[in-house]
Formats: C-alpha cells, structure tokens, sequence
C-alpha cells in the first residue's frame, strides 16, 4: 500500500486520545512511507493527522469540496491540495488515489466516507482493503450493527469480512496488506443474490 485514504474528523474532541490517535497515526503512515489521502482540512483530527504526517516527511493529499475552502478550513500546508466540487468528486478522488481505506474516529462525515467504500466494495467498483481503527471502542456499536446486518442477511456471506477491524494500528496495517477481496455483487448471478 503506497497510500491510503484515512477518514477522520474535523472536532477537536475533548478527549485528547483522539486527537494523539491521529497524531500518531500521521506519524506511522509517514515513516512507514505510506502516503495520505484525507479529507484536506486543518481542523480537529483531519489537522492533527496531515500536521503529525507533514512533520515526519510523509505525503499528504488534501481533497476538499470548494464550500469548505471559502469557509476557510483548507489545510494549504499539504503536498497536495485539490479543490473539487462536492462530497461525491471527493470520495471518488479518495477512492482513485488510494490504496485502501483506513478510518480513524470521526462523526457523520467520517461514517458517510467508511460506508461507501464497504458499498463499493461489496458492488465491485473497488477492490481495496476497507480498515476501521477501533481505537478506545470507539466504534464498538458501529461494528455491532454491523454484525447485526450479517445476522439477519442484510450483508452478504461473502461481503463478512470487507470491514477489518483492529485496535492497534501495526496490526491493522497488517491485515490490509494482506488483503483478497471478495467476490463483489457484480460478478454474481441472480440465484446467489
């Protein structure tokens, strides 16, 4: 993986674990020479995350919709920082540059970016490694649901593992890179659906 996409939130949370989480994984993408592509702000964690990245020499990709950058949230400080028109340019660029998807927590902005790379995932318009960093349980009620939506046939069998989930970040790294994607809906006939 020579970059990913990382989801994230503009809050500053007043639990500072969330803002050294993202510190630190800016920090580890950079000197594991893997570059970021996120949401182009410098607030909250999205900041702290490119700020962590951009210290350590790593390349950070900005991609931002050109209402956020009027209200001035832009971070100009990226390697890259590219303008696009609305949310849905900006994850199609997400999913165009990178090499998997990492989400961090963050609010609906951040859960919107983590489910429509499952989507396209279980579809078939990617075939990249979707990770969800469940840092301090975070997400623990996300992935719940989730379950829930496999136990009552709302997911697919194949589709079970398209969502990996760690709570440590070497080891979610890990299991990314060692990604097989499934087999996605488009490659299946009427009977298996």
């Amino acid at each position: 993986m020579k970059r990913l996409a990382v989801y994230c939130g503009s809050a500053t949370p007043t639990d500072t674990r969330y803002m050294e989480l993202a510190r630190t994984v800016g920090e580890t993408l950079a000197r594991r020479g893997i570059g970021i592509v996120y949401g182009g702000g410098r607030l909250g964690l999205m900041g702290a995350l490119a700020h962590s990245a951009l210290a350590s020499g790593g390349e950070v990709i900005g991609v931002i919709p050109e209402a956020l950058v009027s209200a001035e949230v832009a971070n100009h400080d990226c390697t890259d920082l590219r303008v696009v028109k609305g949310m849905h340019e900006r994850k199609l660029t997400f999913t165009q540059l990178a090499d998997g998807f990492l989400t961090l927590p963050g609010g609906v902005g951040t859960m919107d970016e983590l489910w429509e790379a499952v989507s396209w995932a279980q579809l078939g318009y990617h075939a990249k490694p979707v990770g969800v960093l469940n840092a301090f349980g975070y997400f623990d009620h996300l992935l719940a649901f989730n379950h829930h939506m496999m136990e009552t046939g709302f997911v697919r069998a194949e589709h079970k593992a398209i969502i990996m989930t760690e709570h440590e970040l070497d080891m979610l790294l890990q299991r990314m890179a060692a990604h097989e994607p499934p087999k996605p809906i488009f490659n299946m006939k009427a009977e298996e659906l």
